[in-house]
């Protein structure tokens, strides 16, 4: 094991063949980590057939690049085949909420920058879902994530760089993003920028927007619209190829946006 808090829920798919990852990052402003959208979200992921692993990354009063080192070495390790399951490691996402849903992002976008390590690509995920994330540190600021993440008076170099919007390229993995259209904590514009720079990058992106809902919904159970986003998501997981038992189906190359 290493030296990371990492929960390992297995998948209960019944077949003995390598099976799907995924690393769970909960939210909570770099500053703690959301109980219901760490284990519950794992047990979800697990009876779809997918391995899951939840990672308690370092928050405030830890700084970048704490949480991100912890994530790279979170996708290593499950990478690695080190904790025993079969886990196919070419096909190993990354699920983050709210600032979660920032570093899985930033994990996405730039988790080889500023590394000699060799294996290092090794920690980019293959796929990525954000649910209401935080994505941009320059507009329409979740100022608690960044003052929690970068402490004070950070430098507009290093706000731009943690921008996961600002760094998407073609190899940025495709994506699957949800928001509600009032939350009042994290504007749906953080994942409308992220889609959108995904789009012009020429990478498959699937973004749902739901009318009505408050920040932090996680699962969403029993909220009327976002309470869809969990089969929506194993929808296109199943069209990957990752759920249990479907077999791989590329990712179409467009997007498919919900309102509503």
């Amino acid at each position: 094991m290493p030296a990371i808090n990492l929960t390992t829920v297995p998948a209960r798919s019944g077949s003995p063949d390598s099976r799907p990852a995924v690393l769970v990052l909960p939210g909570g402003g770099y500053a703690r980590q959301a109980d219901h959208e760490a284990e519950p979200v794992a047990e979800w992921l697990a009876a779809e057939g997918i391995h899951a692993f939840v990672l308690r990354y370092r928050v405030a009063p830890d700084r970048h690049p704490a949480p991100l080192e912890d994530a790279k070495e979170a996708m290593l390790y499950i990478r690695s085949g080190e904790h025993g399951l079969a886990v196919d490691p070419d096909r190993v996402g990354v699920l983050g909420f709210s600032a979660g849903g920032h570093l899985a992002a930033t994990l996405s976008t730039a988790a080889a920058t500023g590394s000699t390590r060799l294996d290092v690509r090794e920690a980019v995920p293959d796929l990525t879902v954000l649910c209401y994330p935080v994505v941009s540190c320059t507009e329409a600021v979740h100022q608690g994530s960044v003052d929690n993440l970068l402490g004070d008076a950070p430098s507009s170099d290093l706000l731009a760089a943690l921008s996961a919007d600002r760094q998407v390229s073609s190899d940025t993995p495709p994506a699957f993003l949800w928001h509600t259209a009032d939350d009042a904590a994290v504007p749906v514009s953080h994942s409308l920028r992220y889609a959108g720079a995904l789009l012009e990058a020429g990478v498959p992106a699937e973004l749902h927007v739901f009318p009505h809902g408050r920040h932090g919904l996680g699962l969403a159970g029993g909220e009327p619209g976002a309470e869809q986003w969990p089969a929506l998501c194993a929808d296109w997981l199943g069209r990957a190829g990752w759920t249990f038992p479907s077999g791989p189906v590329p990712l179409a190359g467009a997007a498919a946006v919900s309102a509503g």
